[in-house]
């Protein structure tokens, strides 16, 4: 395992320690691979997963034209449609856990994509 990845997991242990997701108020956990990302609501009192939001729905079976959207574009949209669906099933507020990546880039897109969907954290 790389130096950068040992950092990203001892910076998750420590955010996962001190955030807690609840049925009102459950935790937007982000995951981020080279290709693709991933957001989940998380009720952490029972271990369960709410809702799940990846990009692999926005794209369809054979994804976008090259050339015509970015990543940061599609985890906006991902954003969007995981506080749509949070807001369908009456849950407004959450707790984000960016999973122990760096806030910037396609993590910051997809929590700004959140907020203008609607969801408070």
């Amino acid at each position: 395992m790389s130096i950068k990845q040992q950092k990203r997991i001892r910076r998750h242990k420590k955010i996962r320690a001190r955030i807690h997701g609840t049925q009102a108020r459950p935790r937007l956990c982000v995951f981020r691979s080279n290709q693709h990302i991933y957001a989940q609501l998380i009720d952490d009192d029972k271990a369960e997963v709410l809702l799940s939001v990846s990009d692999k729905e926005i794209k369809g079976p054979r994804g976008y034209p090259k050339g015509k959207i970015n990543k940061s574009d599609i985890a906006k949209e991902v954003g969007k449609m995981i506080a749509q669906k949070a807001i369908e099933k009456k849950m407004e507020k959450v707790v984000f856990d960016r999973s122990g990546l760096v806030f910037h880039g396609r993590i910051k897109s997809l929590a700004d994509g959140a907020r203008e969907g609607g969801l408070k954290f």
